[in-house]
């Protein structure tokens, strides 16, 4: 984790924060989130926790026909860097390993969503995929991490209070 540097996006700028440990609120413990499946460095993290990597701002329209147009900025790490840091199994005696894994988003609600690595991986799809610790300036602790994925004109993948990720690279043969 690289705290205290500025960086920037296609999704736009992001500001530093100091590294974050895991606390409690006055109000209650800070949600957990648990990184799980084919990681070397499995974790339980915390929106504090997520703090300590780079802070990427992206300002996001979603456009659904159920609930209108809503604009919202979301701030925190990408997911890629996160997952990256948990040491994903790739085998590096396979040609492009890193393609065949998938990534399954859990939220504290019920709402699950999928990835595929490439789609956030820099050398293929690039997608700023946050792991939102802000809203509209509102700091999520308590809530815990949303799942934002600016490119997505709805928002259908979009997850509230994230409890799990679980990265999956078992799908070895397509047969």
């Amino acid at each position: 984790m690289a705290a205290g540097t500025t960086t920037s996006t296609d999704a736009g700028t992001t500001t530093s924060t100091a590294a974050g440990t895991t606390s409690s609120t006055a109000t209650g413990p800070a949600a957990e989130l648990v990184l799980a499946g084919d990681l070397t460095r499995p974790a339980r993290l915390t929106v504090p926790d997520l703090l300590g990597w780079p802070q990427h701002q992206a300002e996001v329209t979603f456009e659904c026909a159920t609930s209108g147009v809503r604009h919202h900025r979301f701030t925190g790490p990408l997911l890629h860097e996160v997952l990256a840091d948990a040491g994903p199994g790739f085998d590096p005696a396979r040609r492009k390993d890193r393609l065949r894994f998938l990534i399954a988003v859990s939220g504290a609600d019920g709402h699950h969503a999928l990835l595929s690595w490439a789609e956030i991986d820099p050398d293929f799809g690039r997608a700023p995929v946050l792991l939102a610790v802000t809203i509209d300036d509102t700091p999520l602790d308590r809530a815990g991490p949303h799942l934002v994925l600016p490119q997505d004109r709805c928002g259908a993948r979009h997850i509230s209070g994230v409890s799990a990720i679980r990265v999956d690279g078992g799908y070895t043969s397509w047969a």
